[in-house]
């Protein structure tokens, strides 16, 4: 199977965040190598202004460019990447797996990512039109990373 990379801005903060993630770090492991990357944020005001929320757009898209694993399949975490059911997101995975060895997904912080980020992408990936914190959303990626290889292995998981 695929191996899965996670290259995220920011450490969890909260308890119940690393608690749920590491749960399905475990349970993702009896079907993928997977690693998470954590990028430390950038300093930014508290009432940034556009150039310095630009500023830190690309200064950690920088160093996320540099994680990236060479040949990997790349998708970006963005408002407008494509949805997924869970069953259609299995079947992409299955898809890329065919082509690739691993595949890695982008989490930027609250203001996003770079466009070099986003460019770099191969596909590009939204949870949907809701907003969520850039953490909740690496809890919910885990999750459906976990429910497309139960789908993928005929597990009772999703019904």
């Amino acid at each position: 199977m695929i191996n899965v990379n996670i290259i995220c801005v920011g450490k969890l903060k909260e308890n119940y965040l690393k608690d749920g993630c590491a749960e399905y770090l475990k349970r993702i492991s009896a079907y993928s190598k997977i690693r998470i990357t954590e990028i430390a944020e950038e300093k930014i005001s508290n009432n940034p202004s556009k150039g310095e929320i630009n500023s830190v757009i690309e200064k950690e898209g920088r160093r996320i460019e540099e994680k990236i694993p060479k040949g990997s399949f790349v998708i970006p975490m963005c408002i407008e990447g494509d949805e997924f059911s869970s069953l259609d997101f299995s079947k992409k995975l299955e898809k890329i797996s065919i082509s690739c060895s691993s595949v890695t997904f982008i989490i930027g912080d609250s203001f996003g990512l770079s466009a070099n980020v986003k460019q770099l992408g191969k596909s590009r990936l939204s949870l949907g039109k809701i907003t969520l914190p850039h953490q909740l959303a690496r809890l919910v990626l885990l999750e459906q990373i976990y429910r497309a290889f139960s789908i993928s292995n005929n597990s009772k998981y999703h019904k």
